[in-house]
């Protein structure tokens, strides 16, 4: 199905993971307490999610996203999706992929922005920049690093 919004209910993250997509690509993934009454469960995004949780290295790098956000912070979430599986970086190197400045306050902000408001965490796996904020509640981006890092 190439619209909808697929819910499924994670026991290793104590909440559901919600993923919106449009025209075949992943628009909004968020982490609600329960899933919607409304939503469907299968799909092979999540089956790939659940597989992720309990262990399988996938990067999501195939995954086609939809961001819709402002251009330096679509280079940051983009330079933020090459971050490898297992791996964690800091802030300053991300705005360096993004070509921020990290001496920069307003560049500074820009990251941290993007990153905070990142519509599509998982596949734009915020949780492997280690000193900043996360598009996922921060239960949720501890719970992703720990899995990496198994």
């Amino acid at each position: 199905m190439d619209v909808g919004v697929f819910t499924r209910e994670s026991d290793r993250l104590g909440r559901a993971i919600e993923i919106g997509i449009a025209s075949g690509r992943v628009i909004s993934v968020s982490f609600p307490a329960s899933p919607p009454s409304d939503a469907a469960s299968d799909h092979p995004l999540l089956d790939r999610a659940f597989a992720y949780l309990d262990g399988a290295s996938d990067h999501f790098d195939d995954v086609e996203v939809a961001l819709t956000v402002p251009t330096e912070q679509r280079r940051v979430l983009e330079a933020t999706r090459n971050v490898p599986y297992g791996e964690t970086v800091s802030l300053d190197r991300v705005m360096r992929m993004a070509d921020l400045d990290p001496d920069e306050a307003e560049d500074v902000e820009t990251a941290r922005t993007a990153l905070a408001e990142n519509p599509v965490p998982l596949f734009v796996p915020d949780h492997r920049v280690r000193d900043a904020p996360s598009g996922a509640p921060a239960s949720v981006a501890e719970r992703l690093r720990e899995i990496e890092s198994a």
